[in-house]
């Protein structure tokens, strides 16, 4: 009888370190880094969903965690194990994989502008070859089919003439900077906003460095201040009991970028709440209640000088309150940027496609 059996699928290839090792990497980003934490978690789900097996258990995977130098002590005999550097590192992959998809490393990646010319990628557009164009953008095929409607294909010849070039797009440099709110609001109402918000930073890092190597990311939080972090600090940011100094942000974001040589420039913030605060003459100043304006003209102010400098500022707000909506569409117009109104389960997708869709023109 014709027709078709099907089974249970078993994943192949995966180790039962492996499948440990992507469920603890997730852990670690959810506890703040918190290694003994995050073992008595995945021993519970280990109960609840019979992760290990009679040859492998959780002391064979926590072994093979300090072996493989995932893991080491504090002090030596300490018993006490913290995360390593190569830990970070795959935590970080981890989640460009998770939220962005495999993406296949480019060895000469950058941002392409609309301009064509000398440049490094090349695009469908074909031209006759000038002085001065190099032999790789010859495209070959094309030049000889010209060559025999030209001259025949009893006595083939090619002359100047028949060559024609593939045109190739320049790509420009840019220089990011992503800002994460971590107010005490990020943990409220029994949702957890950090989390995604660290998942996002860790996975654009990584998008970078792997496929925009030229490109900068400054990464900076803010809360009653502002002040930046190093990727390597994401997995074990937390949240504060903090107000919402998004004008402290915003100016060390363009501080950032002035420093930063590349012409093209942008800001990321991801934020849940409304701005809260602020400093005047070194002194906070703090509203909870409602959309203050002093606070509120503080960051359109911002907002415009970021827009003089054409530097786009794009909000990601991740969370629905209607009567925030008016502040951040009156902050968008302002700057002239973009405002993204998500969930947190599509953060990271908006945010990718707005990275990409950012190949913009060459500022001068």
């Amino acid at each position: 009888m014709l027709g078709y059996r099907f089974s249970k699928f078993t994943p192949q290839g995966q180790t039962p370190f492996d499948r440990l090792f992507d469920l603890f990497k997730q852990l670690l980003t959810y506890t703040s880094g918190d290694v003994a934490e995050s073992l008595s978690w995945l021993t519970d789900l280990d109960k609840e969903y019979k992760l290990t097996t009679s040859d492998y258990g959780m002391g064979d995977f926590i072994n093979d965690l300090r072996e493989r130098g995932y893991l080491k002590e504090e002090q030596p005999g300490s018993g006490t194990l913290h995360m390593t550097a190569k830990t970070e590192q795959a935590i970080r992959e981890s989640a460009l994989d998770r939220i962005f998809g495999k993406l296949k490393k480019s060895g000469r990646g950058s941002h392409k502008t609309g301009f064509t010319g000398q440049g490094d990628e090349q695009s469908s557009d074909l031209r006759s070859y000038t002085f001065g164009d190099s032999i790789e953008q010859i495209a070959m095929l094309e030049s000889m089919k010209n060559a025999q409607v030209n001259h025949g294909i009893s006595d083939f010849m090619m002359h100047e003439d028949d060559l024609v070039v593939r045109e190739q797009e320049h790509k420009s440099q840019s220089s990011t900077v992503l800002m994460i709110d971590i107010s005490h609001s990020m943990i409220l109402y029994g949702e957890d906003r950090i989390t995604p918000a660290k998942n996002v930073a860790m996975a654009l890092a990584e998008l970078i460095k792997k496929k925009y190597p030229k490109d900068t990311l400054d990464i900076l939080v803010f809360g009653d201040d502002a002040w930046p972090i190093e990727v390597k600090d994401l997995p074990y940011l937390q949240v504060g009991p903090y107000h919402t100094n998004t004008p402290a942000g915003l100016e060390l974001a363009m501080d950032l970028l002035h420093k930063r040589k590349n012409a093209n420039k942008q800001i990321f913030m991801i934020t849940d709440g409304k701005p809260s605060c602020m400093k005047i003459n070194g002194q906070y100043y703090k509203n909870s209640w409602g959309l203050d304006r002093k606070i509120v003209n503080k960051c359109l102010n911002l907002a415009r000088s970021a827009r003089r400098l054409k530097i786009p500022i794009t909000t990601f707000m991740i969370a629905s309150d209607p009567y925030l909506q008016s502040f951040v569409e009156e902050f968008t117009e302002a700057n002239n940027g973009k405002a993204f109104y998500t969930s947190l389960k599509g953060l990271g997708e908006y945010l990718f496609e707005d990275f990409e869709r950012n190949k913009k023109r060459k500022v001068k």
